[in-house]
């Protein structure tokens, strides 16, 4: 089943980030941990299967998209549903150990808000791009968005290609959930150097 980028799909990934999402990051960066998170939803109807955020300070390969496959295949729903007819919703651009759990589990989509260079400027957390450049020899980018594995893209990038009348309100969204992710920024930042959290 395929998924139409439209301002109802973006609409619908907004509201899961703003309500699903978020109220487990504040918690989350409470507890220590970075402003990462992720969700699963039915392709057929886009209701919400499972959100969840990251726990590095339990395990440092806890990110909010690798959590969030371990708590889905701890739970029952698992084993009646297939991540072939799931979105993959991450709130920030996963990096190559999140991108590749994506796969190894089967998901032929994911969808992301922040790029990883928001990730490096606005929350300055700059390993993902370190890691690409470092390790895979990639410049920002570089990865290859439609391949063999799955299709990925940002909410932004499809919002640019919608009409002003469509784009106008989601973009209104899109900056008061800029926002509550700035706060939980400043709270992590201000926190970081008291977990053990290794590229933290």
């Amino acid at each position: 089943m395929g998924i139409t980028e439209n301002a109802d799909l973006v609409g619908r990934l907004l509201d899961v980030m703003e309500h699903d999402i978020l109220p487990l990051t504040d918690r989350g960066v409470a507890q220590g941990n970075k402003v990462f998170g992720a969700a699963l939803l039915r392709k057929s109807d886009l209701s919400l299967v499972m959100a969840e955020t990251n726990r590095e300070t339990e395990n440092p390969l806890w990110h909010g998209e690798v959590h969030l496959l371990k708590c889905f295949y701890e739970n029952p729903v698992s084993r009646q549903e297939s991540t072939r007819d799931m979105i993959f919703l991450s709130t920030h651009e996963p990096c190559t150990m999140c991108m590749s759990a994506i796969a190894w589990a089967g998901f032929d989509n994911f969808f992301y808000f922040f790029s990883h260079q928001d990730s490096r400027d606005s929350f300055s957390i700059p390993h993902d791009l370190k890691m690409l450049k470092e390790v895979f020899g990639l410049e920002p980018g570089g990865y290859n968005h439609d391949n063999a594995f799955w299709r990925g893209r940002g909410l932004f990038d499809i919002m640019a290609g919608l009409p002003d009348d469509q784009a106008s309100a989601l973009l209104d969204q899109a900056n008061r959930i800029r926002a509550r992710y700035a706060a939980l920024s400043e709270a992590y930042q201000a926190s970081k150097d008291d977990n053990a959290i290794p590229l933290n």
